[in-house]
């Protein structure tokens, strides 16, 4: 849902958003997988602050199977032992093209992706980290709202 006083781009510009989200979806036939996805569309979302895109793919990885721990240690990824070398690429590569003001997409970030991906994989990791960036910054500037009640399951 979108907040009052902000425009719907997805029915403003329907055939545009439409093309957009056939992309999206191409990229989970890639051989990225959905778990991976799901983690480095979470990430990103952290990064850039949207809570609604937080909300939409925290749910979606862990019903790919990303165990809930991993989504916790997400903020801290570069940190804990708990990523396989080829997640730790990916989520490496994410914060360098999030970030690429800062970081100029740094060899250092692009190295460890050459010996766990091929071209293509790096190149669809690279255009899924870039489409959901733009997924974020339209989330945000149009204020997409997150529509779950959140409840405290803390007795009081």
């Amino acid at each position: 849902m979108i907040s009052a006083g902000r425009i719907s781009p997805q029915d403003v510009s329907s055939e545009i958003y439409k093309a957009i989200a056939a992309v999206d979806q191409k990229l989970y036939n890639s051989s990225l997988g959905k778990p991976l996805i799901e983690l480095v569309k979470v990430r990103i979302s952290q990064i850039n602050g949207c809570a609604f895109c937080l909300d939409m793919h925290s749910t979606a990885a862990i019903n790919a199977g990303v165990p809930e721990r991993k989504l916790i240690l997400l903020g801290g990824w570069d940190e804990a032992a708990v990523w396989s070398d080829r997640e730790r690429a990916a989520l490496g590569w994410a914060d360098a093209v999030t970030k690429i003001g800062e970081s100029r997409a740094a060899d250092s970030a692009y190295t460890p992706l050459i010996n766990i991906f091929d071209e293509k994989g790096i190149a669809d990791l690279t255009m899924l980290i870039s489409l959901m960036n733009l997924w974020n910054r339209l989330a945000i500037a149009m204020r997409y709202q997150v529509q779950c009640e959140i409840t405290s399951s803390v007795s009081r």
